[in-house]
């Protein structure tokens, strides 16, 4: 009987140290889950404050006028769709 008692122990022994392992596993994978969570958030939190609305129809044309005015007013070469677009560029950045 004394040889049962023993391999009992050594089960025991055994199924504690798998359980141990498992155990830090487990934790090391929350670990690294938790700060990538976290660093995709503050991530999201960046762009989101760093991007601007988005302009309307009517803020594009008013300052597609101030280009048109800008460029007359200097006599440059251009037209309607630059002065658009420069608005459009302005507006967003």
């Amino acid at each position: 009987m004394p040889a049962k008692k023993s391999t009992k122990k050594t089960a025991k022994k055994a199924a504690k140290k798998v359980a141990k392992k498992t155990a830090k596993k487990a934790t090391k994978k929350v670990a690294k889950k938790v700060p990538a969570k976290k660093a995709a958030k503050k991530t999201a939190k960046k762009t989101v404050a760093k991007s601007k609305p988005i302009p309307t129809h009517q803020q594009i044309e008013e300052a597609a006028y101030y280009c048109f005015l800008e460029r007359c007013e200097k006599g440059l070469p251009g037209d309607s769709q630059t002065d658009w677009i420069m608005a459009v560029n302005q507006l967003t950045s």
